[in-house]
């Protein structure tokens, strides 16, 4: 294998956006991914409008659309008094192609990039093969990867991108810091086939239920909802993964006599995470390997696929001659955006379900209300919640 090529840890949504940015500028590059195959789990499906007109240049948007579900409202509701205020993504006609969230899971997209990499010969995927360790040198670097046998295999390129996820060895190897907190909450996903838009008065297809006793979320795909909860980290594994105690939750949601038929079931640790640079010599992080956050906003996903533009759009720069300082650019504007924009409004988000207060939970929907009222108030929120306004500020940062 030629050492001329750009090595990328990770197949997921950050790591095929890079690869497919560097491929189309005839750059060539390694996918190493630690699966037999990419995986099709449910994991994000919230694609946010500047998202949708980045990945337009790829000729997927429309596979996509046609798999997904269009969704140009979202909502803050309380669990017992219903809509506190519904957000309007047709208010940014005027700032992007595609006024709505776009619900399609993350398992479609890297499916289609991945077949799109597929003709071009300058592309190689290598299966089973984790990503272990990293040594780089002034010429190039060198990422070891181990297979499914307990093998090792070392690969060589002129640079490295690590996409490879929350607990990313390229971060590790590099001893870049990944400083923060773990939220107390542990998250139950739960889908299901159940019409919750049939059951529920006014419910969008995206729907962020504060209750000071047990917030959720209700998420809506083409074929399913999702049901997210918040659940006592006392709570055992067990006792929370009961069929009959998933099926008491979800009947205080909406009483249904047929029973809830369910698809899938995960429960996860949440974390708040940010890595300490992005950029280390020849080697950059992106995605889940840079910052991770709680999923209430949908921006863990979104802000991958923004870091895998920027990155790649930078690196193609310095492998035609640029200045490799640009990279540490790279590092600064989209640090600046997971610090400020992505971790900061998942946060407050959980704030403002999660609040017990009546007085502070009251303010927070009197706030939202009159967000929701005010034109001008309106569409500056949606700049902000949507990412576009994260993108418009990048180029401030020097």
């Amino acid at each position: 294998m030629t050492d001329n090529r750009v090595l990328i840890a990770g197949a997921g949504p950050a790591g095929l956006v890079a690869a497919a940015v560097l491929a189309d500028e005839g750059i060539p590059v390694t996918v190493v991914e630690q699966a037999r195959d990419l995986p099709d789990d449910l994991r994000a499906s919230t694609f946010h409008p500047p998202t949708l007109d980045m990945l337009e240049r790829f000729g997927v948007l429309q596979a996509m659309i046609d798999q997904g579900l269009i969704c140009p409202t979202w909502q803050f509701r309380d669990r017992h008094r219903g809509v506190i205020a519904t957000f309007d993504l047709g208010l940014l006609k005027e700032d992007t192609k595609h006024p709505y969230r776009l619900q399609c899971e993350q398992w479609r997209l890297t499916r289609m990039l991945r077949d799109r990499l597929a003709t071009n010969p300058d592309v190689t995927f290598l299966y089973d093969a984790k990503a272990v360790d990293v040594a780089q040198d002034a010429d190039g670097v060198t990422l070891s990867v181990e297979r499914p046998d307990g093998s090792r295999e070392k690969l060589r390129g002129r640079y490295l991108v690590g996409a490879d996820g929350a607990s990313s060895a390229v971060r590790k190897a590099l001893g870049i810091g990944f400083e923060g907190m773990t939220i107390p909450e542990i998250f139950l996903t739960l889908s299901t086939t159940f019409p919750f838009h049939e059951a529920i008065g006014d419910l969008a297809n995206i729907a962020y239920i504060s209750d000071p006793e047990e917030w959720f979320v209700l998420l809506r795909t083409a074929s399913l909802w999702r049901v997210l909860f918040p659940t006592d980290p006392g709570e055992s594994e067990a006792r929370m993964m009961d069929p009959a105690r998933i099926e008491q939750r979800l009947q205080a949601v909406v009483p249904n006599p047929k029973g809830y038929e369910l698809r899938h079931r995960t429960a996860y640790r949440v974390h708040e995470r940010v890595a300490d640079t992005y950029a280390k010599g020849r080697c950059f992080i992106a995605g889940d390997a840079a910052h991770i956050n709680n999923p209430l906003g949908g921006m863990g996903m979104n802000g991958g696929v923004h870091d895998a533009f920027n990155l790649a759009g930078k690196l193609a720069e310095v492998w035609r001659g640029a200045d490799p300082a640009l990279m540490e650019r790279y590092s600064r504007q989209r640090r600046k955006v997971a610090l400020e924009t992505v971790q900061a409004t998942a946060l407050r988000n959980r704030q403002i379900l999660n609040q017990r207060d009546p007085e502070v939970r009251r303010a927070y929907h009197d706030e939202l209300r009159a967000t929701a009222a005010d034109p001008g108030k309106h569409r500056a929120f949606l700049l902000r919640t949507s990412m576009i306004q994260s993108l418009r500020d990048l180029e401030q940062v020097a």
